[in-house]
């Protein structure tokens, strides 16, 4: 079995070392101290996140979080969603799509969302909520990987709901930066 934290850690070090140094990364992942490696789970991602926002202004801190991102099962929803864009010639009818909607995807005006009705990131099923949203723009990172691979174009991505900081549900808005169809 794997073990999250650790992977978690790892990956929050790498990306902060490489914008910010080793320093940085040590006392975001680890504390001033090293005391984190102690923390419980919930309490050192609620830990990290307040240290990262701490060091880094909300912009960068949500662009770090975005490149944290694990890639579990990526592959296959890459290729549902590319199959979703060849049965479709719009955003609507793609997300009118019998698998599109299985899958948590919706339409509005034009404007592609994804939702879930329960926390995906395995990091957090110990966590009974996150003080900010900082943790939930690995998932953000995420979407976007998704949506830039299968869409072949950037996209930017709008995270408005999170079950983990207290919402109904986790709600992502998908904009294509370019043309699908």
């Amino acid at each position: 079995m794997f073990d999250i934290r650790k992977i978690q850690e790892k990956t929050i070090y790498e990306v902060v070392q490489s914008e910010s140094g080793e320093e940085t990364a040590q006392k975001i992942v680890y504390g001033e101290t090293g005391r984190a490696k102690e923390e419980t789970d919930a309490e050192w991602v609620n830990g990290s996140m307040r240290r990262l926002e701490e060091e880094f202004d909300e912009a960068k801190a949500k662009e770090i979080r975005m490149k944290c991102h694990c890639t579990y099962g990526m592959d296959e929803k890459i290729a549902l969603v590319k199959e979703l864009v060849a049965n479709s010639s719009n955003m609507e009818e793609l997300a009118n799509q019998k698998k599109a909607k299985e899958a948590g995807l919706s339409c509005k005006d034009g404007i592609l969302y994804l939702q879930f009705d329960f926390c995906t990131c395995p990091m957090l099923a110990k966590v009974e909520r996150v003080n900010t949203l900082s943790w939930c723009h690995c998932t953000a990172g995420y979407s976007a990987e998704l949506f830039e691979k299968a869409f072949d174009c950037k996209v930017k991505i709008n995270l408005q709901k999170s079950i983990k900081h207290g919402d109904d549900r986790c709600l992502i808005q998908i904009i294509p930066q370019g043309k699908i169809w």
